[in-house]
């Protein structure tokens, strides 16, 4: 009994953390099957025929010609076929758990292209693990298992390369892409969304619901021009207004430590040694009003492409719910970054090919980092130093002023 509890307060402790991080243990790798129903009594058994549900799949979009083309496959699993295969063989590689098998009575399990496939299947369309049974032959227990199995290991596998701060090449490609447009200084715009949960635990209502009836879950993004996110926090109370969930959010951690990459600008006639974000406000100019669409245009595609995150989420945890959105934000990337070159954008008339990104090493080390007191309180004041703000706003209005006001 002692030990019955222990388990369960272990269990409830990580689940009600509010770190966001992904809870996945090392020995992940060396999965080990939970124990099922089996023959108890009132169980009725479905034998779905798993190996013909597997043959159909292949037939359909994984063979030499298959059923589907490229744009059919694109459009169901939200991504093209060479991508699909890439983070297939990524998360098969790190867990076991892909890897079919064989029961005890040596049939055949589920392959990972139907366990993948599922996972993907719910996270694009939104819809319940019980919807995808009859295509994929996959009981709702397994598919549920099957999708958060497969958002931690795309997060791992992933998510250093395609969910990282940008190193110094990136800032100058971003200062670069922003002062052309009339924002020197400009690393993206920031905004929050709000994710319903349908599945709100009772005596967490009030916390997660705000003024709102509705419970929400809170994303913070950067985003720049070619939609790719670079930063993203999430899963704040909707109680939190932007203000707070800024407060917050590690995303001027680095710059208060001072392991940030330089940035260094001028504008009229003032040198300033710190980037800036470009949030919402009340009054917008036209200009900045373009600017900061960007990150409406990246929560446009990100809800487009992975419907899960724009419908009522109906998991209990927390962590689940940051997982999905974390693995979400992984994959948007890593789609922009394949399909670069396929679309194109318009502005001011006018269109243009969406920049390549540089995916490169960090140029910090962070087991080298040692914390300095000092230079968190230097670095802390000098973010809430309201002249320096205030400067910056009003050089901004005459740059912009001196730039397109004769035109506009």
């Amino acid at each position: 009994m002692f030990n019955f509890l222990r388990r369960r307060r272990k269990n409830w402790l990580l689940e009600s953390t509010e770190e966001d991080e992904v809870h996945v243990e090392a020995e992940s790798s060396n999965y080990k099957s939970k124990k099922r129903g089996g023959s108890t009594p009132g169980r009725v058994f479905i034998d779905r025929n798993r190996k013909e549900g597997h043959e159909k799949l292949v037939r359909d979009y994984f063979s030499a010609n298959p059923t589907y083309n490229e744009k059919i496959f694109r459009r169901r699993y939200r991504m093209s076929r060479d991508l699909f295969n890439r983070i297939h063989e990524g998360v098969v590689s790190y867990d076991n758990y892909f890897i079919q098998s064989r029961d005890t009575v040596n049939k055949v399990g589920l392959s990972s292209l139907q366990k993948v496939t599922a996972a993907l299947r719910m996270m694009a369309y939104g819809v319940s693990a019980d919807m995808i049974d009859e295509n994929l032959q996959i009981a709702e227990s397994t598919a549920n298992e099957a999708m958060k199995k497969f958002v931690e290991a795309v997060i791992v596998v992933f998510g250093e390369r395609y969910l990282r701060q940008p190193n110094s090449t990136d800032i100058a490609r971003l200062l670069q892409l922003h002062e052309d447009r009339g924002f020197p200084g400009m690393l993206g715009s920031l905004d929050c969304m709000h994710w319903s949960w349908k599945n709100c635990p009772s005596a967490w209502k009030g916390h997660y619901s705000g003024h709102h009836k509705e419970a929400t879950l809170i994303l913070e993004t950067v985003a720049s021009r070619d939609l790719w996110i670079w930063h993203s926090f999430f899963g704040l109370p909707r109680s939190l207004n932007d203000i707070k969930v800024l407060e917050r959010s590690p995303l001027f951690t680095d710059i208060i430590n001072g392991r940030a990459p330089p940035v260094n600008f001028v504008i009229n006639n003032h040198h300033y040694d710190m980037g800036y974000y470009l949030g919402d406000a009340k009054n917008f100019a036209k200009a900045q009003e373009g600017a900061r669409k960007d990150v409406e245009r990246a929560f446009g595609v990100l809800q487009a492409r992975f419907l899960i995150i724009r419908q009522g989420c109906r998991y209990f945890k927390i962590a689940t719910l940051k997982n999905i959105m974390k693995a979400c934000v992984i994959l948007h990337n890593m789609v922009v970054e394949h399909e670069r070159d396929m679309f194109k954008s318009i502005e001011n008339g006018k269109y243009y090919l969406l920049e390549k990104v540089d995916i490169s090493e960090l140029d910090r080390n962070d087991a080298a980092y040692h914390y300095d007191f000092d230079q968190f309180i230097k670095g802390h004041q000098k973010l809430k130093n309201k002249s320096i703000h205030r400067r910056l706003q009003e050089d901004l209005v005459e740059h912009l002023w001196e730039l397109r006001g004769n035109v506009e």
